[in-house]
């Protein structure tokens, strides 16, 4: 922060806007949650409608901040441009021009020092949770108001890339949607046949205790490493593992992972494709693998997109037991899914035309995170930590 910066509590900086609606007695059509909040963003891209939700919510009006002060840790808040009512998990605040200007306050409650705070004065174990009382009394040190204006004009310009970008990725993401469920759609000359008359599907590994005492580790895939074309590295188990597991349950490239079992029936049989990420890595039982016997018939992109497409999506849910809560599907599911599959050049001219939807996202992808991380440089550089 600036040295000519000064101190101030925080209800200097702000106003807490308390106004209350019930959904069911106002004229406002749009209802913002916590869960139609980004972390990172200030934009607002989708939100619900009063008739979806009951109780007393906040009123909001267009310029007014929304910020969820329950589990403040995700970092979510939004400024709003149009009229409507929000949670009353989060809080409404504005702006009080004479010490913070409304264009500089959203980054500041973005900045780490703002952050870092908000931690601090949340109470409650499960979901931590802000109290407008505790955090009026908080000072912070803001610079003066011709610096703050400088410091907004930055940010909005980095801000207003990263919006770019994210709108650019939205409209590939539904051109590669629109591409699959288009391409994925059976001809009269394509063939029809199960994944179990061109490929071999199998359960992986079985996590239990006796693993516990085999000396050799070997990493393995959950559930939530494997998502919809495409994996997450961020915690990767390792698992105890003989001879016989690593031959059984190794992974190889070009082995399509599909999940077997989810709480949410619009991920059932989500799949993604192997591409030998993790030397000796192996697969847990609730992965079902698929390994294609002859690749000059399939390929093993083709098969994943259309696991992956409307039709893979429908059949997946349509045969998904429900037990407990979980909904799952079983190998005689996977083995006996009927497969519409062109002809090899023609699988060759669909997958080129979806991948480079796909170059075009990755390449998009990264200058959002490069845009990301300007925007943090900025922050930091500019407000502090």
């Amino acid at each position: 922060m600036l040295k000519e910066s000064r101190i101030y509590p925080f209800s200097q900086i702000a106003a807490n806007i308390t106004s209350r609606v019930e959904p069911s007695d106002t004229e406002l059509d749009r209802y913002v949650g916590l869960e139609h909040l980004d972390p990172e963003s200030l934009k607002l891209r989708r939100w619900g409608s009063p008739a979806d939700v009951i109780g007393q919510k906040l009123r909001f009006w267009k310029g007014d901040i929304i910020y969820g002060k329950r589990r403040a840790y995700q970092r979510k808040l939004a400024v709003a441009d149009f009229d409507g009512i929000c949670s009353a998990h989060a809080m409404v605040l504005r702006a009080k021009p004479d010490v913070c200007l409304p264009e500089f306050l959203p980054f500041f409650l973005q900045s780490d020092l703002f952050h870092q705070r908000a931690m601090e004065i949340s109470v409650g174990s499960l979901s931590p949770t802000i109290n407008w009382g505790t955090l009026a009394v908080q000072e912070f040190p803001l610079p003066p108001v011709d610096e703050q204006r400088r410091i907004a004009d930055l940010l909005w310009a980095a801000d207003d890339a990263i919006v770019e970008y994210q709108n650019v990725l939205s409209k590939l993401e539904n051109l590669e949607l629109s591409l699959v469920a288009k391409h994925t759609q059976p001809k009269d000359d394509w063939q029809k046949k199960q994944i179990k008359e061109f490929a071999d599907v199998a359960y992986g590994l079985t996590v239990d205790s006796f693993r516990r005492n085999l000396k050799t580790e070997k990493p393995y895939l959950r559930v939530a490493n494997v998502w919809r074309n495409s994996f997450d590295f961020s915690e990767i188990k390792n698992i105890g593992a003989d001879d016989g597991d690593e031959k059984r349950y190794c992974l190889l490239v070009n082995d399509v992972l599909v999940v077997e079992g989810h709480a949410n029936v619009e991920e059932i049989g989500r799949a993604a494709l192997w591409e030998g990420q993790i030397e000796g890595c192996l697969h847990q039982n609730h992965i079902l693998r698929i390994r294609i016997r002859n690749d000059k018939e399939i390929k093993p992109k083709f098969l994943l997109t259309f696991i992956n497409s409307p039709i893979g999506k429908n059949y997946m849910k349509s045969r998904a037991k429900s037990t407990s809560g979980l909904n799952t599907i079983n190998s005689t599911v996977l083995n006996t899914m009927e497969v519409s599959i062109p002809s090899y050049e023609v699988q060759e001219e669909i997958m080129e035309m979806i991948g480079e939807v796909e170059n075009a996202k990755a390449v998009t992808k990264a200058h959002l995170e490069n845009s990301f991380a300007l925007k943090k440089q900025l922050l930091a550089s500019s407000l502090g930590g």
